[in-house]
C-alpha cells in the first residue's frame, strides 16, 4: 500500500494536514507523534513538519523550509549570495529577512535565523526561484548584498576603497561579478533602507 506521505513531496506541512491523510485514525495527533517517532516526518517547530526524503524521494530544500518556518520571509544575506555562487564560503545558518520580530530556530535540519526589517524595504528586489514542483522566495543578489551590509553593525563604506576591501577581502566576492549587478535595485534600496550612504558608495563603485 502506498504511503500517503509520498504525495506531500518536500513541502513543509502542518499537523492538521498530516492528520487529514489518515482519516481512518480518530486520534490524528497520536498518528503525528508516531510518524515523528518512526522518523517518517521531521519536526521543524511545533505544528510544522516535513516528510523524510527517504519516503518521498525528494531532496529537502532549506530555502523552501525557511520560507515556511517563519512567514512572511525571504532568504537573504550570505545565504542568498552563497546560493548564487557569489561568495566562496559555506554558510551553515540559513539567513532570512522577515516582517515579524527577529527570531532564530534550531531544527534537525540546521539553524534558521530571521532578521526583522520594515515593510517599505521588504518588497524591494525579491525573486521567486522555481524548482520542479515547488518555488521559494529569495533576495536578488543586489538585495542580498544590501541586506548584509545594512545588518552588519561594523560595516561602514564611506569611500570607494572601503567598498573594494569589503567585497574582495571581507566577503570575497569577485569585483567582476559585482560589476554585473543591477544598479536599479541599489537605487531603490537607498531610498527606503538602512545604511544608505554605504549602499550609495557601492553604487559609485559599480558605475566607476
Amino acid at each position: 500500500m502506498d504511503n500517503p506521505l509520498e504525495r506531500l513531496g518536500n513541502i513543509p506541512v502542518t499537523a492538521s494536514v498530516l492528520e487529514s491523510l489518515f482519516p481512518h485514525i480518530k486520534r490524528g495527533n497520536q498518528k503525528v507523534r508516531l510518524l515523528e517517532r518512526d522518523k517518517q516526518i521531521i519536526r521543524l517547530k511545533k505544528g510544522l513538519y516535513v516528510c523524510n526524503p527517504k519516503i518521498t524521494g525528494q531532496i529537502l530544500s532549506t530555502e523552501l523550509i525557511a520560507n515556511h518556518l517563519y512567514a512572511p520571509s525571504y532568504v537573504s544575506m550570505s545565504s542568498a549570495l552563497r546560493y548564487y555562487g557569489l561568495i566562496p564560503e559555506a554558510v551553515y545558518t540559513k539567513q532570512s529577512m522577515t516582517l515579524k520580530h527577529s527570531r532564530n530556530f534550531d531544527t534537525p535540519l540546521g539553524r534558521f535565523e530571521y532578521t526583522s526589517m520594515p515593510k517599505r524595504v521588504f518588497s524591494v528586489g525579491l525573486t521567486s526561484i522555481k524548482k520542479e514542483g515547488y518555488a521559494f522566495v529569495m533576495a536578488t543578489p543586489e538585495k542580498a548584498l544590501c541586506d548584509l551590509i545594512a545588518n552588519s553593525p561594523n560595516v561602514n563604506l564611506r569611500y570607494l576603497k572601503d567598498a573594494e576591501i569589503y567585497l574582495e577581502e571581507d566577503i570575497r566576492m569577485e569585483l567582476e561579478d559585482f560589476k554585473q549587478m543591477n544598479t536599479e535595485i541599489f537605487e531603490e534600496y537607498i531610498k527606503v533602507g538602512k545604511k544608505a550612504e554605504s549602499i550609495r558608495t557601492l553604487l559609485k563603485l559599480i558605475k566607476k
